[in-house]
């Protein structure tokens, strides 16, 4: 086992686990994005009931009912929007929360939008509450009041909107309010996906890449993807810079265990982030219990971060545990890591 300080020298190689997706991340993830609900890996329960959803509205000659689309970053909620524009033959606007500032930023969008177009928000759950307002009479009869001036000055202009779907993506869908999530008609969870369906977006990453790959590779590489299609892609472009340039141009297990080794990733999948998140929590506040908000201050790390990226990786492999006094590392993440065993050690509950 490494050392605590062994394990945080790695913590400064590149993140392969990031908050927000790079721009070469946005530029390759397009080429690699399926453009069709058949070409969708995985998800399998929810693509078919999608299937039904995206039948049934092209029979009645309708725009699908709004849809809201939650679970962890990386696990293909924009893919999928984009999957169902295409397969509604419509156009899709792609925005987020953040972006979406004011009322008539909101307005601008939604009057633009024709008969039947999608328009996909991320992060829905980080509109403000004054634009949410507005929001609710354009999701339910397809109009919006905005208010101009104040005072006895005030007017108000109804701008009546054509009839379009809204897709709204969270990966934190316990801070969407109540009346938000009561207008969507549909809703879709992603979960972590399993390694076997891991190794066929792996091979026709490859494929797409014109990289030469064995499955006992792709493989070892979804070993460590960390159940996220997005991860999963980032390792394989990794891996074919490494045996492109230091290998023979084919990706194979030994080629892929000393790249992903060269990148700090073990083989749970854990990266420098991941590490550093435990080894803080180990010297710093005794393996917990402690609050996430001290472990974002202690790591100088966004609390986003950690609770969307981190946490949940940590709590599907049962590194990490949550308790009513806050985070606890587990004997299996003190095993893996090489930390001493608790002092006072409990059974652990899963």
């Amino acid at each position: 086992m490494k050392s605590i300080k062994d394990q945080n020298e790695n913590s400064g190689r590149e993140k392969i686990v990031a908050a927000q997706e790079t721009e070469e991340d946005v530029i390759l993830n397009i080429s690699l994005r399926p453009s069709k609900l058949s070409e969708f890996i995985g998800q399998k329960e929810m693509t078919d009931n999608l299937k039904i959803s995206l039948e049934a509205a092209k029979k009645r000659k309708e725009p699908l009912e709004h849809i809201l689309l939650s679970g962890p970053p990386g696990l293909g909620k924009t893919s999928l929007a984009h999957i169902i524009a295409n397969e509604m033959g419509t156009r899709i606007t792609t925005t987020s929360g953040p972006a979406i500032g004011r009322p008539g930023d909101l307005v601008g969008v939604l009057t633009n939008l024709e008969e039947g177009d999608i328009l996909f928000i991320d992060e829905i759950h980080r509109l403000s509450s004054t634009v949410e307002e507005y929001i609710y009479p354009a999701m339910e009869n397809f109009e919006i009041d905005v208010i101009m001036d104040k005072g006895p000055y005030a007017k108000t202009y109804k701008f009546n909107l054509k009839p379009f779907t809204l897709i709204g993506a969270t990966t934190r869908s316990g801070l969407l309010t109540a009346p938000l999530r009561s207008r969507f008609g549909i809703f879709h969870h992603f979960d972590f996906y399993d390694n076997d369906d891991l190794v066929k977006i792996i091979v026709r990453s490859a494929q797409i890449l014109d990289i030469p790959i064995e499955k006992s590779a792709a493989e070892r590489i979804a070993g460590r993807a960390r159940g996220s299609p997005r991860v999963a892609n980032r390792l394989v472009r990794r891996v074919r810079d490494w045996v492109q340039v230091k290998g023979d141009g084919k990706i194979t297990v030994d080629s892929a265990e000393t790249a992903l080794k060269s990148h700090g990733i073990d083989v749970m999948g854990l990266d420098g982030v991941d590490r550093k998140v435990l080894s803080i929590m180990q010297e710093s506040f005794g393996g917990g219990p402690v609050g996430i908000e001290s472990i974002a201050a202690t790591l100088n790390e966004e609390m986003d971060t950690i609770v969307d990226i981190v946490e949940p990786f940590l709590l599907k492999i049962g590194f990490l545990k949550r308790t009513p006094r806050g985070r606890e590392i587990t004997d299996k993440a003190r095993e893996h890591m090489g930390f001493p065993a608790a002092k006072n050690p409990q059974k652990e509950m899963f």
